[in-house]
């Protein structure tokens, strides 16, 4: 009869505020832990996901239609700065209002 091995740990990536990585490395010298891994294990291991509630954002998901050289250019801008395309486009929107506030067709109010 074959015996059933566990499938080998894979990595997971995700991002974590400056705060939290200064927690993990805080924990990892207290415990004496070897790794970051160690101190997401233990995390988990101690977690009660039953109390979980996630931190939501009120919003809503929008199609737009952009040219392809604005599609381009948000893609490339986004990998040079390691961003998603959605905070590129987020920054952008922000920023309207700091400029002229004004967009293409639209005149100044006189």
């Amino acid at each position: 009869m074959a015996t059933r091995s566990r499938p080998a740990p894979a990595p997971l990536t995700f991002d974590l505020p400056e705060v939290l990585c200064t927690k993990i490395d805080s924990i990892r010298t207290k415990r004496s832990l070897k790794s970051v891994s160690e101190v997401v294990r233990l995390a988990l291991a101690n977690f009660d996901f039953s109390r979980f509630q996630p931190e939501t954002k009120a919003g809503r998901q929008i199609s737009v239609r952009v040219s392809s050289e604005d599609r381009a250019r948000l893609r490339r801008v986004a990998r040079q700065k390691r961003a998603s395309v959605g905070e590129v486009l987020r920054q952008a929107i922000e920023a309207l209002d700091r400029k002229s506030g004004r967009g293409p067709g639209q005149k100044s109010a006189a």
